[in-house]
């Protein structure tokens, strides 16, 4: 078996991680075919309970802004629950931690949401340092999450880049067992090694800022196809929100659009030569 992450299958590759939670999504990925995540960004309970059961045969992983919506209860999360075993997909909520490491272990353990209990991945800014991968780490490892550091983003002018994103992956290195992966642009296996360094890393790179239809939008996103982020920069999970959801009667579709579009790039990927 090929070394190279982007030319083995996600269950290949599955077979070498040790947390949890990447096995997990990288095994919903093959099972499904799909590398398809939804952003799921409204503000009312019944509107995203209502697109999440729409999508949730086309998509690997339910991305969730919880703290948007203006009636959340816990009810909300078993159904979000619910939905996760009915149609086979795991649930990230996109918190972006960024303090010291006892707050933000608070943040994740506690208050009216206690991610921790029911989200299998969170993500993080790695500006505080490492502290803030030891907090996280000292509630979600033991409940078998993982954790995904912002090593770059998808808006226009974002300062996460150069020597930033070269710390996020030194830090990911010493922490393999909680940090699965990044949201990012591109790979990074090379980043931070000498020029004759072989990397052996295989972290998971999502993407947002994906787009069939569009290039950007007024506040600053920048999107790309899903060929661009798959093929070319070789992420492993595709972003999509509201290129998804815009008209609801057309969710189930367009779902299957990207879905088809992701995984026919993933597909190519895997067959390629090194």
């Amino acid at each position: 078996m090929t070394s190279n992450p982007l030319q083995q299958t996600y269950g290949q590759r599955a077979l070498k991680h040790s947390n949890p939670a990447a096995k997990l999504l990288l095994e919903t990925m093959e099972r499904k075919k799909s590398n398809l995540a939804i952003s799921v960004d409204v503000t009312e309970s019944k509107d995203f309970l209502s697109i999440i059961d729409s999508v949730g045969p086309f998509v690997c992983l339910v991305k969730t802004h919880v703290d948007i919506i203006e009636d959340f209860d816990e009810s909300l999360i078993l159904k979000l629950q619910e939905l996760s075993k009915k149609h086979d997909f795991v649930i990230f909520e996109d918190r972006k931690f960024a303090d010291i490491g006892n707050t933000v272990a608070l943040q994740y353990s506690n208050g009216i949401h206690k991610i921790a209990s029911w989200s299998h991945i969170t993500n993080a800014h790695p500006v505080p340092g490492p502290s803030i991968i030891a907090g996280l780490s000292s509630v979600g490892l033991p409940l078998g999450r993982g954790l995904l550091l912002l090593a770059e983003m998808s808006t226009k002018g974002a300062l996460a880049t150069g020597s930033y994103t070269e710390e996020a992956v030194c830090m990911a290195r010493a922490h393999r067992d909680f940090v699965i992966g990044f949201i990012a642009q591109r790979r990074l296996d090379n980043i931070g090694l000498a020029s004759d360094e072989v990397p052996d890393d295989d972290f998971l790179i999502l993407t947002p800022g994906v787009g069939l239809d569009v290039r950007g939008d007024s506040m600053g996103q920048q999107y790309r196809t899903p060929r661009e982020v798959v093929l070319e920069s070789g992420c492993d999970v595709i972003i999509v929100g509201r290129g998804i959801y815009k008209n609801a009667n057309e969710i189930p579709a367009q779902a299957k659009r990207y879905q088809d579009a992701g995984w026919a790039a993933y597909l190519e990927r895997v067959s390629s030569v090194a």
